[in-house]
């Protein structure tokens, strides 16, 4: 994290967001605001439904793909490389999806994102049945799942915003992370389940069902195409949305603030935590319950963080939040690596997905609640090609050190690094002006919703 990604773009900076409508003409900040639109809180359940089948059948396959991997090869080198085909793609496609759900109906985006992934798990299912087994077989749909991704990701942080009112987005940001959590604790057992009983093809099949379950239950949902302003010159080609959406994050101190901090987590906490099986594996023993368990504790502790940030921090300081987790992933890493008991490590797996929710969902939601609607396609694009690259980029750190070193002293040093990174990044003055315009801005939004809500 360099001074100058906290520098603001100009002595000027950006004036707290204005009310503004959603994609059904609702003003979300303003103390006139209407009565909600009606039919959201159908809109919204189904929606959430639909993901939530779908997210259920993803999770199966991520779980079965990383235990398959982890008891196969024993080689950190092979999760690098998962990781490296499962988040780059991403990354790559992200580039153009954040536009295309600025330009499109981002239902039909989703729908075709999880249409696409769905056939490839499916054609990967009927290969392996056939005999067809290699690794690159598996790298493959990796890869065409990220790039999925990379159309879903910001199709669906942006559509969000376009069924739900704005006042509700931190509460509904934060049921959906009880749900998706609720589903990481239910996926892993299943998964295993799956798994043991039969094989890794009958998690993609179960995979595929789900995706079209998904995709039936999103269809139900009415969701505009979003109404852009066009310029004097007409309308703008996709290189110029993106080149707008570039200059858009550069001269948006607080957009650059959260994509930055978005990166030091995903190649400081994420990447290194994706080893975690491989440490129980070495450690502690390579019995598929024990892998069971190291998820369920995650997926515990986010199910319970989720829950608190849905009741308790709708009317927090999102900005406060951010950092308080981000500080929090950098002790808990610590605590991961010099855990030398089964139970004690599970007990940190279980603080480091409770710390999930309250750095997850108040970012997503606060981008949600400052960017403006054409622009979020490409800002949520962003986001993930941030997401997409640290993710690679740290296993390719990390996997090859695995191999060298203990996976627990990675933990350790990448606590460290993180706690080092931080703390010299806020004592920057340009960090802490970016931090204090993220507070103000992030204060003025709450205070509006505040206001709406009385």
């Amino acid at each position: 994290m360099t001074d100058d990604a906290h520098a603001p773009a100009s002595p000027a900076q950006p004036d707290p967001p204005a009310p503004r409508t959603d994609a059904h003409g609702d003003r979300s900040a303003d103390a006139s605001t209407p009565p909600d639109r009606p039919g959201w809180v159908r809109d919204t359940v189904v929606f959430l439904s639909g993901q939530t089948v779908s997210l259920f059948g993803s999770m199966l396959v991520q779980y079965a793909v990383l235990w398959h991997l982890t008891l196969e090869t024993r080689s950190g080198a092979v999760l690098a490389l998962s990781s490296v085909f499962g988040f780059l793609p991403q990354a790559v496609v992200s580039i153009f999806g954040g536009v295309w759900a600025d330009r499109h109906n981002r239902k039909l985006l989703v729908v075709g994102a999880d249409a696409t992934i769905a056939v490839t798990t499916l054609a990967l299912a009927l290969l392996m049945l056939s005999g067809h087994d290699d690794l690159w077989l598996i790298y493959a749909a990796l890869a065409i799942r990220s790039a999925g991704a990379g159309v879903q990701t910001p199709a669906v942080a942006s559509l969000v915003p376009q069924i739900v009112p704005t006042r509700h987005l931190m509460r509904v940001n934060g049921i959906n992370a009880t749900i998706q959590s609720a589903m990481m604790l239910v996926a892993p057992a299943a998964a295993a389940a799956v798994y043991a009983s039969a094989d890794i093809v009958a998690v993609f099949f179960v995979d595929v069902v789900t995706a079209v379950i998904g995709i039936g239950m999103l269809l139900l949902v009415p969701v505009a195409t979003i109404v852009r302003t066009q310029g004097d010159d007409g309308p703008t080609s996709y290189f110029g949305d993106l080149v707008g959406g570039l200059r858009y994050i550069a001269g948006h101190a607080f957009v650059r603030w959260v994509l930055v901090l978005f990166a030091v987590v995903f190649v400081l906490i994420v990447a290194p935590s994706y080893l975690t099986p491989l440490m129980v594996a070495r450690t502690f023993g390579p019995e598929v319950w024990k892998l069971t368990a190291n998820e369920l504790a995650f997926s515990i502790g986010m199910l319970v963080g989720g829950a608190v940030v849905a009741v308790w921090a709708a009317k927090r300081s999102r900005v406060g939040l951010i950092i308080g987790s981000t500080l929090a992933f950098g002790g808990i890493s610590i605590g991961l690596g010099v855990s030398t008991n089964l139970w004690v490590f599970l007990g940190f797996m279980f603080l480091l997905g409770l710390a999930v929710p309250f750095f997850s969902t108040p970012s997503t939601t606060v981008l949600q609640e400052t960017v403006e609607p054409e622009m979020q396609g490409r800002v949520f694009g962003f986001v993930g090609i941030v997401m997409a690259v640290a993710m690679p980029l740290g296993m390719a750190v990390f996997g090859p050190l695995a191999d060298v070193v203990s996976v627990e002293l990675l933990l350790v040093l990448a606590g460290v690094a993180l706690f080092v990174v931080v703390g010299v990044a806020l004592a920057m003055p340009s960090g802490r002006r970016a931090v204090e315009d993220a507070r103000r801005q992030s204060a003025a939004t709450e205070k509006d919703a505040v206001t709406t809500d009385a």
